[in-house]
């Protein structure tokens, strides 16, 4: 079965689900035929034509519907802004495409809900939502160990720092709109609660949210920038910021485990750094995105005189490593651009019935997180002043 494939938005996450896409037939097994590499859409066609010449697209778009409309194309990845997200999963389910959103599903639940329904209407199409880091060696190693030797977890800490809006000169851009729950808490607490789902199971409650905007203003881009935009020229005209820089919160989980959060757009010198700490039943273990491939665990094994915590590489036999990777040895390293290309070979393994992956999330598990995201909100504390 050849599958044509497309991606819609050819900015910083497209750029790394057309990469993907190109990657995964030369992973994991030779039972998935090579998919047709089809088109690249994006609003700004420098985007859209670099793209897809960069990663061999047959051609490249400048309209979303083009996308949608073509007979080749059978499997379509959505990487836009995330008021987008809806009418085009939408558009495309109805047109009979297979469909990966990126987190978070939609701007609000009603709209995830709204999705959700259309995917319940196409019961014959594979959708998913991109919840990449459940993609990790290092992070399926640990989740290995938390149902083996070191037991449920009970503590669950989760701190994703980044800095890509620390800089007060960085342009105003669709990530600094849409008001409270739309900032740091959308863009990565997304990532961060549904990781201490895939550990602890079910959220069952939210606590103690506080929420600040530290840059309350920002300079409106003259260009079109991509990713973080970084580098693009401004004007002299601010805008102001509508959603948080900083979100901190904890939460519960049906299993009995606790949880604490804190994220941060605004935490200089933190490019990318995703951490979690897990406190299990029987011991603990650590893992930190800035080093991808190995993760850290302490268990009673060990006699007390040489015990404590102790790196572990990650090798072929972790998850996801052994014919997932050209050198699949330990200590070769891999890194997050490489989530993206398991993610997208278990997406393409699910359409045609492959069962080597675990499948993706699917629209209804974004909804789901949508609505902890909502809750997150609502739990806001009121200030005590003192």
């Amino acid at each position: 079965m050849s599958l044509g494939v497309a991606v819609i938005g050819a900015g910083m996450v497209g750029r790394a689900h057309a990469n993907a896409y190109r990657q995964a037939g030369t992973v994991f097994g030779l039972d998935l035929p090579a998919p047709r590499l089809v088109a690249i859409a994006d609003l700004h066609e420098p985007f859209a034509t670099d793209a897809a010449t960069r990663y061999g697209y047959a051609r490249a778009e400048t309209d979303w519907r083009a996308v949608i409309d073509a007979p080749d194309v059978d499997v379509v990845s959505v990487a836009v802004a995330n008021n987008l997200h809806r009418e085009i999963v939408e558009a495309a389910l109805a047109a009979g495409k297979h469909v990966l959103c990126e987190k978070p599903l939609a701007p609000s639940v009603a709209d995830g809900e709204a999705m959700v329904a259309a995917a319940a209407a196409a019961p014959g199409l594979v959708n998913a939502t991109g919840f990449t880091f459940r993609r990790s060696p290092a992070i399926n190693a640990i989740k290995e160990q938390v149902e083996g030797a070191l037991g449920p977890v009970r503590h669950f800490v989760g701190n994703y720092w980044c800095d890509y809006g620390f800089d007060p000169r960085r342009p105003m851009s669709w990530r600094y709109q849409g008001g409270p729950g739309s900032g740091v808490l959308a863009d990565i607490g997304s990532h961060m609660t549904d990781l201490a789902e895939f550990f602890c199971g079910p959220t069952s409650g939210v606590q103690g949210t506080t929420m600040a905007t530290l840059v309350e203003q920002r300079p409106k881009p003259l260009g079109v920038a991509v990713g973080h935009a970084g580098g693009v020229q401004l004007s002299d005209e601010l805008a102001p910021v509508e959603n948080e820089d900083v979100c901190t919160f904890t939460t519960g989980y049906a299993s009995g485990a606790v949880g604490t959060f804190s994220l941060s757009r605004v935490a200089f010198g933190h490019a990318n750094t995703l951490k979690i700490d897990l406190f299990c039943e029987n011991g603990s273990a650590s893992f930190e995105m800035t080093r991808p491939a190995e993760f850290s665990i302490v268990d009673a094994t060990p006699g007390a005189a040489v015990n404590g915590a102790r790196t572990v590489f990650i090798g072929p036999w972790h998850p996801y490593v052994a014919r997932g990777l050209p050198m699949d040895f330990p200590t070769v390293g891999h890194g997050q651009n490489d989530f993206f290309v398991y993610q997208a070979r278990a997406l393409l393994d699910q359409i045609a019935g492959v069962k080597e992956l675990p499948p993706c999330p699917g629209l209804a598990h974004g909804l789901h997180n949508l609505r902890v995201l909502e809750a997150v909100v609502a739990a806001t504390d009121k200030p005590v002043q003192l």
